[in-house]
């Protein structure tokens, strides 16, 4: 029996499709107040039988931060991926964020140890990991150092690590994943998808740095790999390639056929957008652009995939691939 943590988010919706297409025997946690509407239509995607194989998932409410809660989900199951975790990149939600993901990856890790599961396998992220100047490429070995430019998110990542590491000298087989930006169908209003979304109803600026991307289903095919592998005690990243913005603007773009963004984000604007952006956050509007965030769009970012190439013999999904077929999902 396999359990899913995250299941109502981007990555975990196409997790669940490839486990019980697989004929894999799954439940998943959700929170009482969790639409699946989001989830169905992802397998809508895929499958012709979407709505047979969705039947198949059993689903627990549960809360990751109410230890108690996860108890009957966990009973008998044997394998875990967990990538549930608070995303925001707001800097009025760092305390939450690093509270949340650090206290619900330590219940996690706790049940897994309590209920004798076989093994883990953590989403974590990029941000999670050290920073290489010059563009030169990020591996699993950096070390991940304390910066006041590091976003609520990436401390908390950094910190939820390190309560699997923790599971591990208590006994605990685990994996860890460092995905880049994942790129998939579905969710467009929130996360990486809500960047197809943004540029088809016109955006019109681009960021000067560069980054790494990977296809979702090449993040779950990794995962899959490593959970159903011999491998155990070890972190890596899930990257496809390492392409500036400015590029990745402009596949989006045409492949929905609207305008490209063509408007460099200069220092100037970004600080005068962030700046904006937290006075707006003054009467009640969410925050979609900080400081950390202009920072990092300037940044030159790269990311290895050696590792998991190695290990696993994994061969990635052309970037351009993925945007084209999760563009013509949007339209």
């Amino acid at each position: 029996m396999i359990l899913v943590t995250g299941g109502t988010g981007l990555l975990g919706s196409h997790l669940l499709y490839s486990l019980i297409n697989s004929g894999k025997e799954v439940r998943a946690i959700k929170r009482a107040s969790s639409s699946l509407s989001e989830v169905k239509k992802v397998f809508t995607f895929y499958s012709e039988n979407a709505e047979k194989l969705f039947a198949k998932i059993k689903w627990f409410d549960a809360d990751i931060l109410i230890p108690e809660s996860l108890d009957e989900a966990f009973e008998k199951v044997s394998h875990v991926y967990h990538s549930a975790a608070m995303i925001s990149f707001d800097p009025g939600d760092k305390e939450a964020l690093i509270r949340n993901n650090l206290i619900g990856t330590a219940n996690i890790v706790d049940a897994c140890i309590t209920f004798n599961i076989k093994k883990l396998v953590h989403v974590s992220s990029t941000a999670a990991l050290g920073k290489q100047l010059n563009g030169e490429e990020v591996t699993e070995d950096m070390i991940w150092a304390p910066d006041s430019m590091n976003s609520g998110y990436s401390i908390s990542k950094f910190r939820s690590e390190m309560e699997v590491w923790r599971g591990l000298e208590e006994g605990l087989n685990m994996v860890i994943v460092n995905p880049s930006i994942i790129l998939g169908p579905g969710f467009w209003q929130k996360g990486s998808s809500a960047m197809f979304k943004k540029i088809k109803d016109g955006l019109r600026f681009y960021a000067t740095g560069s980054t790494g991307f990977v296809g979702v289903n090449d993040v779950v095919k990794a995962m899959i790999s490593l959970m159903e592998s011999d491998i155990k005690g070890e972190r890596f990243i899930i990257n496809s390639e390492n392409i500036p913005y400015q590029k990745a603007f402009k596949m989006i773009a045409e492949e929905l056929g609207v305008r490209v963004p063509n408007f460099e984000a200069t220092p100037l604007l970004g600080a005068i957008a962030w700046r904006l952006d937290s006075f707006k956050s003054w009467f009640g509007f969410p925050r979609t652009i900080t400081k950390e965030a202009v920072a990092a769009g300037r940044n030159l970012t790269a990311f290895s995939n050696k590792k998991i190439q190695d290990k696993t013999g994994i061969e990635f999904e052309p970037i351009r691939e993925v945007i084209s077929q999760t563009a013509k999902h949007l339209k």
